[in-house]
């Protein structure tokens, strides 16, 4: 987390801006986005996906939420002079798992970090399927302490750094010009609910910035479940807190398993989902938020995993393996080809995981 010379005063600093970030997400609800969906890696990504047009079956609008946390975090670590383009940790095998990850997250209906705020908003059926989320990253812990590794990045060009930010400045400017990146909601019913896009863009680019200075990812709280030292985990204690006080402030505050927005009440398929993304987060060195991140700080593979998410949300909706949300229609629930593809996946994930679990070779001193 943040850095400094007294250790105690600076992890203040950062449970006091993991508040904030709980915070800006619950606002964001408020101020027009999806319920217990403020800020969302996978979901959001989705969304870009079906504004490219990658996929139609899907919410197809901008959203500039992601163009805020890449341009936050490029901001904090120009300014902290921590940004160094980096890469070279197996971007092909992140790209993979980010895909497998996209998927799951869209069968469970959201990301390690929307997870939190679902939580936070008093989502039950979030609270039930958690166990399987820690499961998920607990298995990849088990890889790591036989030896997987995701790979060191090495400094390379600055403008390996920069093509991320790049990229979703070109994106950003597209939208604003016309909305050309804009389209209709599903059925084609008008655009999804989203709040206005400079204050998706104002409280990403600050979410941006304190994910940056704070190194908070849902996937490290997770670990921190069964090794310390665990500020990671009461950060993401404190940020479902303050995300609970913000949704009853405005009164987005909904207790129960019924009702609940966006989400479904399809037990085993939700936790099998969240065992599927906490284990992919592990082995891909992050959740989707903080993929998102690492890509604004320079990290070109971390760009090479956002691209994974993309796709692997697009494939979600485009083959119908994204899960149906309760709704008047029905309770929703995971699709069949749902969940084949989530035992699918995670058949295919364990299998590379044992196969890169093997103690690594010693290095021998010349003769």
């Amino acid at each position: 987390m943040l850095r400094g010379d007294h250790p105690v005063p600076v992890r203040l600093r950062a449970l006091l801006l993991t508040a904030l970030l709980g915070i800006g997400a619950a606002a964001l609800v408020a101020l027009g986005n999806p319920g217990n969906m403020g800020l969302c890696g996978a979901c959001f990504l989705r969304d870009l996906g079906g504004a490219l047009k990658l996929h139609q079956a899907a919410a197809a609008i901008f959203r500039p939420e992601i163009p805020g946390i890449v341009f936050g975090a490029l901001a904090f670590s120009l300014l902290t002079g921590r940004h160094v383009g980096r890469s070279g940790s197996h971007a092909v095998a992140r790209f993979v798992l980010c895909l497998a990850m996209g998927i799951g997250s869209l069968v469970f209906l959201g990301c390690p970090f929307r997870l939190l705020q679902r939580l936070g908003g008093g989502d039950l059926s979030a609270w039930l399927a958690f166990p399987g989320f820690l499961g998920g990253v607990w298995l990849g812990t088990q890889f790591e302490r036989r030896g997987y590794s995701i790979g060191r990045t090495s400094e390379v060009p600055l403008a390996v750094g920069l093509t991320g930010p790049v990229v979703l400045g070109l994106l950003l400017a597209l939208f604003l010009w016309g909305s050309v990146l804009a389209g209709p909601g599903p059925g084609g019913d008008g655009p999804p609910a989203h709040a206005s896009w400079t204050w998706a863009l104002g409280i990403g680019g600050l979410a941006g910035a304190i994910l940056s200075a704070t190194g908070f990812c849902a996937i490290r709280a997770g670990r921190e479940v069964f090794k310390g030292p665990r500020w990671m985990l009461l950060a993401a204690c404190v940020l479902v807190l303050a995300y609970a006080a913000t949704a009853m402030a405005t009164g987005r505050f909904q207790f129960g398993l019924e009702g609940q927005p966006v989400a479904h009440g399809d037990w085993l398929w939700n936790t099998a989902a969240l065992v599927l993304v906490g284990l992919c987060g592990v082995l891909a060195g992050g959740c989707p938020v903080r993929q998102v991140v690492m890509a604004g700080e320079g990290n070109g593979d971390a760009l090479v995993g956002v691209a994974g998410l993309v796709v692997g949300g697009s494939l979600a909706h485009g083959l119908g393996l994204a899960s149906v949300p309760a709704g008047p229609a029905g309770p929703g629930g995971a699709t069949a080809a749902g969940a084949v593809a989530t035992c699918l996946l995670l058949v295919l994930v364990l299998v590379y995981g044992f196969a890169m679990a093997r103690p690594q070779p010693v290095p021998q001193p010349p003769a």
